[in-house]
């Protein structure tokens, strides 16, 4: 037989498959991507029943409210939004730290859909209720989240897991106008208030809130006025460097940290100290390096960074400038980068990946807008990403 006439069945069925490959792979049927977004959003698979409904919801045209299934589990909060949130909550950005009062103040936000800017500025925080049977939430240890782990509370029910007013906890030194959600947690304190000049906080709430760290807002053009005495205006003799680097930091964030002026971390009694009216001394430490820098005599703050390059991040609170913790957060949750950078870390969460391409920034800009549209409730931005990449 003629070679070309041996083959000449072939081809058809090599040129068909070759086209289904160009042609990409088929979409996932409904139970594959149930069974997916449930693995994804909560990192164990789903029950049968579970699989069913959602299965059920997905083929009927409502994966949101599948996706709202799969985060009734109790490890969507127990473990995967535990080890998504506690990176926040520590210098070194570890999940692998123990549940304390910040990682479960998030956890809570998001479990009762408040609004997330709450986390930046409400006299709040999550505690176990008397049902749960752990010892009393503590000013100087975490005995109280160490035994909610270790005993598995379930943190999707508000009877064993509940919201309290942060002002009313026992032996606290904060009125509710001092409290900033979890910037003014315990956990929170031991991380960023100890040691340093609490220009920490400020740092670390610009990488977890508008994920930018200092590098990225680095703008000389500002104002120095408000940079502190302990800054050398002539580091290595040379005037240059603090004009053309230095300032490119401080000159926002110092203004910025003057919102924490009253507040330190006590290594000896392990708590946070807060000073109503009185200036903290590491605020006011290395005066001499430049004695005719900024000397803090109260908790002000004011945002430069409304003016020149960071003005993108579209600043849209009340005010440039205010006193204390609660008013800043509120200043840093009101930008639009706020919104954004929430709606792309749940997506790096659940999708496994950054946003990729063009049709990704796209979506994460829509869900940007839903955020805001619906009073920032992060639990349906989990559910809208959930959605998009349930199928990839």
């Amino acid at each position: 037989m003629h070679r070309s006439a041996r083959f000449s069945g072939t081809w058809p069925a090599l040129a068909g498959a070759l086209a289904l490959a160009l042609a990409g792979p088929a979409p996932a049927a409904p139970r594959d991507q149930a069974r997916r977004m449930h693995d994804r959003l909560v990192g164990v698979p789903p029950s049968s029943a579970a699989l069913a409904a959602m299965e059920a919801l997905i083929a009927a045209g409502n994966p949101a409210g599948a996706a709202d299934l799969a985060m009734g589990h109790p490890d969507f909060y127990r473990s995967a939004l535990k080890s998504w949130v506690t990176p926040w909550s520590n210098v070194d950005r570890t999940p692998f730290a123990p549940l304390n009062d910040y990682t479960a103040t998030v956890i809570g936000v998001i479990r009762d859909e408040r609004p997330f800017t709450d986390v930046l500025s409400a006299d709040l925080v999550y505690v176990g209720t008397a049902a749960a049977n752990v010892s009393p939430y503590s000013q100087t240890s975490n005995q109280h989240y160490d035994e909610l782990e270790a005993n598995r509370i379930d943190l999707s029910n508000p009877q064993l897991f509940t919201g309290v007013p942060q002002s009313t906890l026992p032996n606290s030194q904060l009125a509710s106008n001092d409290t900033a959600g979890v910037l003014t947690t315990r956990a929170a304190g031991e991380a960023f208030f100890s040691a340093g000049t609490n220009r920490r906080m400020f740092r670390f709430t610009a990488m977890n809130y508008l994920c930018r760290d200092m590098e990225a807002l680095n703008d000389v053009t500002r104002p120095v006025d408000r940079i502190r005495q302990d800054v050398t205006r002539s580091p290595g003799g040379d005037s240059s460097i603090f004009h053309n680097t230095c300032t490119g930091c401080h000159s926002g964030m110092d203004p910025m940290a003057g919102a924490f002026a009253y507040f330190e971390w006590d290594e000896s009694t392990s708590r946070v100290v807060h000073t109503p009216g009185q200036v903290q001394p590491k605020y006011l430490i290395n005066a001499s390096v430049f004695p005719y820098g900024h000397v803090t005599t109260n908790n002000r703050w004011d945002n430069y960074w409304r003016s020149g390059q960071n003005a993108y991040l579209n600043w849209r609170g009340p005010a440039s400038g205010g006193f204390g913790a609660k008013s800043l957060g509120v200043e840093i949750a009101s930008t639009r980068a706020f919104s954004e950078c929430q709606v792309q870390k749940v997506f790096e969460r659940v999708c496994f990946r950054p946003p990729g391409n063009q049709a990704d920034r796209d979506e994460v800009q829509r869900i940007a807008d839903a955020f805001e549209a619906d009073n920032h409730n992060l639990k349906t931005v989990f559910a809208e990403i959930a959605t998009y990449c349930m199928g990839q």
